[in-house]
């Protein structure tokens, strides 16, 4: 499903994925099937939720054998990013994956790469409303 134009498609099979790969078994089939290229391809989705379901399943996709992809310097520099971004959840998500699975010197070199602004990726639209 994550591969289909439906962008609704995308976002429930995302999130379905995201909550199956907590299991041993699933996780290894989800990383031995090629699935974590097409989560990290998520990230660029302009739907908040589908991108929120990314963030969160490339956290649960982390192994010590998949870490290498999971903090790829591409990831990395989009979860700066990120973490810039005036979406709190986005935000708050990106921050986390960035202290929790990424080196201090894998941080920095993604910030060198880029100028510490969401320009060149598409931001989700945010689905929440004022209040």
């Amino acid at each position: 499903m994550l591969t289909e134009v439906n962008e609704n498609l995308v976002e429930f099979g995302l999130g379905g994925l995201c909550n199956l790969c907590l299991d041993k078994t699933n996780k290894s089939h989800i990383l031995d099937s090629g699935g974590l290229k097409l989560v990290i391809n998520c990230l660029s989705s302009r739907r908040e939720e589908t991108v929120l379901s990314a963030l969160t399943t490339l956290m649960f996709l982390c192994t010590a054998a998949s870490r290498t992809e999971v903090t790829a310097p591409a990831v990395v520099e989009c979860m700066v990013r990120f973490s810039l971004s005036t979406n709190r959840r986005i935000s708050n998500l990106a921050t986390i994956f960035l202290q929790d699975y990424c080196s201090d010197k894998q941080v920095q070199e993604a910030k060198e790469l880029s100028q510490h602004s969401a320009l060149g990726i598409p931001l989700p639209e945010s689905t929440q409303h004022p209040i």
